[in-house]
């Protein structure tokens, strides 16, 4: 036999088992993954829970804890040594520290902006004096209420690259209706880091999920239905979803009564009084928990038809809104972005 037909036939042979490895490669069972589950508090008494999955199984619950211990002293108003405190205290300017602080301004500034002041960091003076801050002060009277909106406006704060101003003295940041989403997002970047890709990040109820479980199946959270006691759990709706992010606000918590009146924790920054209208709940997705936070905080002060503008403005934002009825039933809004992830557990659409 001649070279050329002997490479003739054996052309085919080689092309066969070329595609048989390939094959094989492909039938390849992937390395298994390894379930870990970390929970623990943050922030003072905030509960976080974090599920991932990772091929060696490896525990990051220091790293992770040592993370928020660090993302606290910047971000914590109850820590009078953090970058946060030392620029409240001071009278105009502050020089970041951190890598922290910068990117919370961004984000801060982006939603100010997109709902035209309804969410603002400088709120907390007028939060304080409804009775909703350390001092636990209540019901101010109007000419209080006035002169504290003098230091309420994310529009007299200013910052660069390197340093972040106050152009009123007196004026406070507090970023605690954005806190929680932006430690979820530094946690999740963190476990991206590591390797991590399937994951769900969960930090006072603000959550965050990558991937899928081990199963291949979508993360799963609950919402809960707004029209119970305080002290009641009730599970509304469940969403099944990936590669977002979900915050909600609502004032069916954290509200006091006095002289037979409520009076809930959200403030309205344009007038200095609590809100009151009908929305009770707000579910915000985005890409990322910072946002979704506070554009879920934004949504509970402009209520259930300035919720649904705000939505319409960015078309990555999708929303679950829980509101009451004319006649005290439970209605329910949700953009069509998630309809097909929403479980209805109770309640009319």
């Amino acid at each position: 036999m001649n070279k050329k037909n002997f490479l003739k036939r054996l052309y085919p042979l080689l092309l066969i088992l070329a595609v048989f490895i390939v094959w094989k490669i492909r039938q390849k069972e992937d390395p298994p993954l390894h379930m870990v589950s970390i929970s623990g508090t943050t922030m003072g008494t905030i509960g976080y829970s974090i599920k991932y999955f990772s091929e060696s199984g490896v525990n990051l619950e220091d790293k992770i804890d040592s993370l928020l211990k660090v993302w606290n002293m910047s971000m914590s108003t109850y820590i009078p040594e953090s970058e946060i405190s030392r620029f409240n205290k001071s009278d105009s300017c502050f020089e970041y520290e951190s890598k922290y602080f910068l990117p919370v301004l961004k984000a801060s500034k982006k939603v100010f902006e997109l709902s035209e002041g309804a969410f603002d960091p400088t709120v907390g003076p007028l939060v304080e004096a409804w009775g909703f801050g350390p001092q636990k002060s209540m019901t101010p009277d109007s000419t209080t209420v006035d002169s504290l909106r003098q230091l309420v406006g994310f529009d007299k704060i200013y910052f660069d690259d390197k340093k972040v101003c106050k152009t009123v003295p007196g004026m406070h940041l507090d970023f605690s209706a954005i806190a929680k989403g932006y430690a979820v997002d530094v946690v999740a970047e963190y476990l991206e880091s590591q390797g991590i890709h399937n994951m769900l990040v969960e930090i006072g109820g603000e959550l965050l999920c990558r991937g899928t479980k081990n199963d291949g199946k979508l993360w799963r959270t609950a919402i809960e239905d707004p029209n119970v006691e305080v002290y009641e759990r009730k599970i509304l709706a469940v969403v099944n979803f990936t590669d977002r992010a979900v915050a909600t606000s609502g004032n069916y918590r954290n509200y006091y009564v006095r002289d037979g009146k409520k009076y809930v924790h959200t403030i309205n920054p344009a007038t200095g009084y609590p809100i009151i209208h009908s929305l009770l709940s707000a579910s915000i997705f985005a890409d990322d928990c910072m946002t979704a936070d506070a554009c879920a905080t934004a949504c509970m002060v402009v209520g259930l038809d300035g919720a649904k503008k705000l939505i319409e403005k960015d078309s990555t934002l999708d929303a679950f809104l829980i509101y009451s009825g004319k006649n005290g039933e439970t209605g329910i809004f949700m953009t069509e972005g998630i309809r097909e992830n929403i479980e209805m557990l109770d309640a009319d659409e």
